[in-house]
């Protein structure tokens, strides 16, 4: 027996400790994440594999269609700025209310469609049917680079928002590539690249099945709920009215309450936020800029047509330049986070000078018939178009929260697209002035002048206003935009330019796709190609 007032001593069983370096579950969930990225950046690589599109110009206006430069400039091309006007917002609801699977799906089918009517359409209503369903997939973009986010943490965005914007380049510059050696080398026809697009994008279709579908989504399917936890007997108290039966009262409450807590609420925010001079000149900028590039990139293939017809296929360099363009509007986007300078005092001046170059870029494509030099100066123009992306991206998303930024990017791409399709049906349109596309780039060349004639005007009375008073006002939230390893909103950044900037339409009748992003994407940024 044990002593008295002494308590038993038991053996300690001490547990197996783990070996060092390794924490359990920690491969497991490491193999997941591997997974993930590569299913993700797979379906978006495929997803862009569009051989023929930097070549579907050609192809309407030769043999194989024979259409006119006519009914390509201002009755087939126009319904692309309509339709993508007309579906932009439902999309857009749509991608987050159905938690983006099915959304991807739609585009996925309408991608088919799309190259169907362009293999087996014969009239100019079915080549407007065609545009209708590009419109489609360009709304669409929105749901890949969303959907990518609603999939993983939040201390991931940074990490996965560059493998998919490198999977999505680096598809749309492969597939510019393949389009072109099939052309010159392989002496493919465009009918057959057609074709080979198609399986292509059936391919994509299949994939799009076996994606993960989220459990959460931005706005309509959130994990907490985003407005007022007042009771439906509460809101009654505070909105009295007609005696009504209680299954419809509670529903007509619960749509009051989310209206007011979710719209209204980000609409006052928004307009609180409209205060910040950057917020403002940026939005700007992506408003006016934003239009004005996509117009030039939705014609520049009939241009570079109407410069040099198209007689030998093995000649038509389409695919080439939207390649070269592509990498470079890559290079520049890099480089871009990169620049340090003080954007609230040289933002204006940075703008105005760019757009300056652009609107040369844009009178050198009109006047000149070297199709060498329209070549050239296409690729400059998307490049600086490219490298003030991200910067205005931040600029605008680096202050506000991440749904507000949904909302003033949303609201950005939807009046820049609204400013797009009323130039169409001006300039374009057979209904409006029906311009030929030189004409046509005349005018765009005026627009840019007098955009940049607007921010070196706002440059220099900005100037003598500081100079008069001596004054300088604090910097606001959103002013510098620091190379990566220093930028503290990077996240926020990386969320927004994937996921929101490929609200712009990446296109050129069939545009080819750069995103965005901006786009997102978007070359029809191929945002965005047709050549």
């Amino acid at each position: 027996m044990a002593p008295s007032g002494r308590a038993v001593e038991k053996p300690v069983l001490t547990k197996p400790q783990p070996e060092p370096g390794r924490e359990p579950g920690l491969g497991c969930e490491l193999q997941t994440w591997q997974c993930l990225v590569f299913s993700l950046c797979f379906y978006g690589f495929m997803a862009q594999m569009r051989p023929g599109e930097s070549f579907i110009t050609p192809y309407l206006l030769g043999p194989d269609k024979n259409f006119t430069q006519k009914q390509v400039t201002n009755e087939i091309t126009p319904m692309l700025s309509y339709s993508y006007l007309a579906v932009l917002v439902p999309i857009f609801l749509l991608t987050d209310y159905l938690r983006y699977k099915p959304v991807l799906f739609l585009q996925g089918l309408s991608y088919i469609s799309v190259w169907l009517l362009l293999l087996f359409g014969h009239s100019v209503l079915h080549m407007q049917f065609m545009e209708f369903f590009y419109s489609l997939t360009m709304a669409a973009r929105i749901a890949y680079s969303s959907y990518i986010f609603s999939l993983v943490h939040p201390s991931r965005y940074q990490r996965m928002a560059s493998y998919s914007r490198a999977a999505v380049l680096l598809g749309v510059f492969t597939s510019s590539v393949l389009g072109q050696l099939l052309v010159t080398l392989g002496k493919v026809s465009f009918t057959m690249l057609n074709y080979i697009s198609l399986a292509f994008l059936t391919f994509s279709l299949v994939l799009t099945v076996f994606l993960k579908r989220p459990k959460r989504s931005l706005f309509f399917n959130r994990n907490e709920p985003a407005c007022s936890r007042a009771s439906p007997s509460e809101l009654d108290q505070m909105h009295p009215g007609p005696v009504q039966p209680a299954g419809r009262k509670l529903s007509r409450t619960l749509l009051a309450a989310w209206w007011d807590c979710i719209l209204v609420r980000m609409f006052r925010e928004l307009g609180d936020s409209l205060r910040l001079p950057q917020l403002r000149l940026w939005s700007l900028w992506w408003i006016f800029n934003s239009a004005g590039y996509y117009l030039i990139v939705y014609y520049v293939h009939i241009l570079w047509n109407v410069v040099e017809p198209t007689t030998d296929t093995t000649k038509v360099y389409n695919g080439g330049v939207d390649a070269a363009s592509t990498l470079l509007g890559a290079i520049t986007s890099f480089a871009a986070g990169f620049v340090k300078i003080r954007w609230a005092l040289w933002a204006k001046l940075v703008i105005g000078g760019m757009t300056a170059v652009q609107a040369g870029l844009v009178f050198l494509m009109h006047s000149t018939n070297s199709i060498k030099l329209c070549y050239v100066a296409f690729v400059l123009f998307r490049g600086l178009y490219q490298f003030l992306v991200p910067i205005a991206t931040f600029q605008i998303a680096s202050s506000l929260s991440k749904e507000l930024c949904a909302l003033v990017f949303g609201v950005n791409t939807f009046l820049a697209t609204v400013l797009k399709t009323i130039i169409t049906l001006i300039v374009s349109d057979r209904r409006g002035l029906g311009l030929p596309v030189r004409s046509q780039f005349l005018v765009y060349f005026v627009y840019f002048v007098v955009l940049s004639f607007a921010y070196f005007l706002g440059a220099v009375l900005e100037s003598l206003w500081h100079f008069q008073w001596g004054h300088h006002q604090p910097l606001p939230l959103a002013q510098e935009l620091k190379s990566p390893s220093e930028e503290k909103a990077i996240q926020v950044l990386s969320l927004q330019d994937g996921a929101l900037c490929n609200l712009q339409p990446e296109a050129t009748t069939l545009a080819p796709e750069d995103s965005a992003w901006a786009t997102g994407p978007g070359l029809r940024e191929q945002p965005e190609a047709k050549a």
